[in-house]
């Protein structure tokens, strides 16, 4: 767990699940750029899903029936098609999910002659699953921003001279320079200098570390204070930052029933229904009128499928993921996302995660004769000219700084 707000499954991190294959990223790579929405066919085709359904009712009430039919099957068939051709290959392998359950009841309402009502589900559906898909699609390019932790470039000793390479090429066993205000490139022990480290873009400590010969290091922290000589214990592309980054992608792409909750529930759901509506078409076929039956076993479909559940699980992970994104959390899983419902102790290990991460005068305790306010300038007096967060967070707090002691 760190300030920086990545959360790992098992301390009490998150994600949300896509309903949709996703791109294979391979870690190391520069991340690409978030397509604006308006070139993501995944929203897109929702989108223009609810203009048709839009175009439809519009048509509809102005009289013209036939050019709102036509409307509302074009808006049925796109929406329709961001769920239904994985839904099937699910039924195949054996896997009811609630985008079944969508389906049928699509296939109920429109056999039922509710065209429209087909339409609007085939819509709502669509694009809430869009939505969270797009709100992975962030939490992935938040979680790959990492990677820039690490520089371009670093310096290495090579017969006696100093070289510069491309961190992507850094290998086991170099001796790495690293001079102040420079982020290390990648994971190393430190062999020559004294310094401290900032490394709380990783972990969350907002404390600078102070390192010195012996001490492991990892890539991205920043070297604050003395010149480093690193050596490297990690290949460029294989440090302990891409490490956490490649974990995590893998826990993202991770598919199954397990990821929504939507679809754990339609696991017995699906199966429950299809089988009474099965019963109400059979038997009320044995005891009445077949068509009657028939038609009162697809409304059983209809009227059985959870459409306010599958299209609020989706858009409740979206309002959850942007609302932790503002507080730079990353969360990666629907799964886990889940399982905070169920917790109820939570042990946190580090200043940076429930803290401002910004170290601040909260008391000042002193001895008989002297103030509070003297004791807080004396010791700001001493403190005005180090860069350390506790140093600043003195400084900060003195009414007046007096000249520093000699």
């Amino acid at each position: 767990m760190h300030g920086a707000g990545l959360l790992r499954d098992g301390s009490g991190r998150v994600s949300a699940a896509c309903g949709c294959d996703e791109p294979e990223t391979r870690v190391g790579e520069e991340a690409e750029e978030e397509r604006p929405w308006w070139r993501d066919r995944g929203i897109m085709v929702p989108v223009f899903s609810g203009v048709a359904f839009g175009t439809g009712l519009v048509l509809e009430w102005t009289g013209a029936e036939i050019p709102a039919l036509v409307a509302f099957w074009i808006g049925l068939l796109l929406g329709a098609s961001t769920f239904t051709p994985g839904a099937v290959r699910k039924l195949f392998t054996g896997k009811l999910g609630i985008g079944l359950l969508m389906t049928i009841s699509a296939v109920g309402a429109v056999v039922l002659g509710y065209v429209e009502e087909a339409a609007a589900l085939a819509f709502l559906y669509s694009i809430a699953e869009a939505l969270e898909d797009k709100a992975m699609d962030r939490a992935r390019g938040g979680l790959r921003a990492l990677l820039k932790l690490v520089p371009e470039t670093a310096t290495i000793r090579r017969d006696g001279a100093s070289v510069e390479v491309a961190a992507k090429d850094l290998a086991v066993g170099q001796l790495m320079l690293v001079r102040p205000g420079e982020r290390i490139a990648t994971d190393g022990i430190v062999r020559t200098g004294r310094s401290s480290l900032d490394t709380s873009a990783i972990t969350g400590e907002s404390i600078p570390v102070e390192v010195e010969p012996g001490d492991a290091v990892s890539a991205g922290a920043i070297n604050t204070a003395g010149a480093l000589e690193v050596e490297t214990t990690a290949a460029g592309t294989d440090n302990s930052l891409t490490t956490i980054v490649e974990l995590v992608e893998q826990a993202q792409a991770e598919k199954g029933d397990r990821a929504r909750l939507a679809d754990r529930i339609a696991r017995p759901l699906v199966p429950g229904v299809l089988i009474l509506a099965a019963l109400v078409a059979i038997i009320g076929s044995l005891l009445g009128d077949p068509e009657l039956w028939i038609t009162r076993a697809l409304v059983v479909l209809v009227a059985a499928s959870p459409c306010a559940l599958a299209i609020s699980v989706p858009l409740t992970v979206v309002a959850a993921i942007g609302s932790a994104s503002r507080f730079g959390v990353i969360i990666k899983s629907g799964a886990v996302f889940e399982r905070f419902g169920v917790i109820r102790h939570v042990a946190v290990d580090k200043t940076g995660t429930l803290t401002r991460n910004e170290p601040a005068v909260t008391a000042v305790l002193t001895t008989e004769g002297v103030t509070e306010a003297q004791a807080l300038a004396w010791a700001a007096s001493l403190e005005q000219h180090s860069t350390h967060p506790l140093a600043a967070a003195i400084t900060a707090a003195a009414p007046e700084l007096p000249p520093p002691w000699t």
